[in-house]
């Protein structure tokens, strides 16, 4: 317990620090704290030079020295184009990201950050009605779609190629987004806790080294995950091989949802080592059952066997069928902190779980275990959730919902970045922790001798060079 508080005294010393706060020194004083009467403050005029997104000038700096500026205008320029357009839409769709940055992720919070001097500067001195950024979200075709995502992706390779890897894992998996409307592809399918609720059905890649999105695709709610995504995945995989460089060995991580024949094909064939969690069927369950020959890898305090593996000697028609003899691993525990497991033996305290995988050399211990590390794409999915309204739904139309899911990761993808840009020390914090230190700062913007200045508090992090 001692261990654990000295561990969060020092997290929050690091976050007061950052935040340009000062530390508490009773210590050294003799006379006890009193709190100032809120009463006597008198308030003062308005101030309408005062900006709570200071940190945007910052990043608005990192995004054009990165060319997203320029990219946005030769992708999406010929979606509203001609001598009469005020709000171009690669205006509009800088404008999102900002409004993505700093925490407002519907399109509504532009009303209140229309009220922001610096967020209005930065969007040109005017923020457009939201009725105009609705309709121009609608103005998406395919081809664009296809554009934002690759856009999107390209952003989360720098981030793997910057930290020069020598192996990369990538998790598959899939989300559901409730729909409380009557949104276009909006049908009911899987929905674990709004039971026969219209929502969307996303599929994500995720590279856990880089803590980036490397793949997306919004689909209907009704879809599932199956021989259907088989191209989409290894076209994903294909494309992350060749931005990363072909040396570097990948694995495709999935859970028991991706136990699908074609997906694992589509994995081997485009040069990935991967591992699955399989399905416990019945005849998989039986194979495992008769299983005699258990190699125990953890031992209780008793000196029992408390976590055993072993080579399951079984292939599903489906593998046969597709010429790909795939390797099965089963491990059984005394530990049920691992998610749902089957008890296979009535004279034994085991559960069990099963894998599957190309790779054949590796130590069945090290497949089971390198799979539990799939683990943080759940509470990754979760920050993209909360921290970045991936599960908010702006528009009737499919496709510019789909353009706005991608803008937010993209959004993503861009603050995992700026974060190393501007402040590296800070890589592992939380979305909720990096707007307050980076983006969410108080400021002042002035005016004059022609020129800009920005006034933040001291120690701030903003980096405008």
């Amino acid at each position: 317990m001692r261990t654990k508080t000295t561990h969060a005294t020092s997290i929050h010393k690091v976050r007061r620090d950052v935040r340009g706060g000062k530390r508490g020194d009773g210590q050294h004083r003799h006379r006890r704290v009193r709190r100032a009467d809120p009463t006597h403050i008198h308030g003062g005029r308005g101030d309408a030079t005062l900006t709570s997104v200071a940190g945007l000038a910052s990043f608005g700096s990192f995004c054009r020295r990165k060319g997203v500026d320029a990219e946005f205008r030769r992708l999406f320029y010929r979606l509203k184009s001609g001598r009469m357009v005020v709000y171009p839409m690669e205006a509009q769709l800088r404008l999102l990201l900002d409004a993505n940055v700093v925490g407002e992720g519907r399109v509504f919070g532009l009303e209140s950050l229309a009220a922001d001097p610096l967020f209005v500067h930065l969007a040109g001195g005017v923020v457009p009605s939201i009725d105009t950024v609705y309709r121009d979200l609608c103005r998406f075709d395919e081809p664009a779609i296809g554009d934002l995502e690759t856009m999107m992706v390209e952003q989360g390779f720098a981030s793997v190629r910057h930290l020069n890897v020598k192996g990369a894992h990538l998790d598959v998996d899939t989300t559901v987004e409730c729909v409380f409307g009557s949104q276009e592809g909006a049908l009911p399918g899987p929905n674990p806790r709004y039971h026969a609720r219209a929502s969307y059905h996303p599929i994500l890649a995720y590279c856990a080294e880089a803590g980036a999105c490397v793949g997306a695709l919004l689909r209907p709610g009704d879809t599932g995950l199956g021989d259907a995504d088989a191209p989409t995945i290894g076209g994903w995989i294909r494309r992350f091989r060749e931005a990363i460089g072909g040396k570097v060995p990948v694995t495709m991580r999935i859970d028991a949802g991706g136990d699908c024949a074609a997906i694992y094909a589509a994995a081997h064939e485009a040069g990935a080592r991967f591992i699955g969690k399989a399905k416990l069927s019945a005849d998989l369950c039986g194979a495992i059952q008769c299983t005699t020959k258990w190699t125990t890898v953890d031992w209780d305090a008793f000196g029992q066997p408390a976590t055993q593996v072993a080579e399951i000697h079984f292939a599903r028609q489906a593998w046969k069928d597709l010429g790909h003899p795939f390797r099965v691993v089963a491990m059984r525990t005394r530990e049920r902190d691992n998610g749902k497991q089957i008890q296979l033996w009535s004279d034994l305290d085991y559960t069990v779980q099963a894998f599957v995988t190309n790779d054949w050399t590796a130590h069945a211990e090290d497949i089971a275990f390198e799979y539990d590390g799939r683990a943080e794409v759940e509470p990754a999915i979760g920050e993209l959730k909360s921290g970045w309204a991936i599960g908010k739904i702006p528009s009737q139309d499919f496709r510019a919902n789909h353009a706005v899911f991608l803008l937010k990761l993209l959004a993503h993808n861009l603050m995992r970045r700026f974060v190393r840009w501007t402040a590296p020390h800070l890589s592992t914090w939380r979305v909720p922790w990096l707007r307050r230190a980076l983006i969410n700062i108080p400021g002042r913007l002035l005016r004059s001798g022609r020129q800009w200045t920005l006034r933040v508090p001291p120690k701030s992090s903003l980096r405008l060079d």
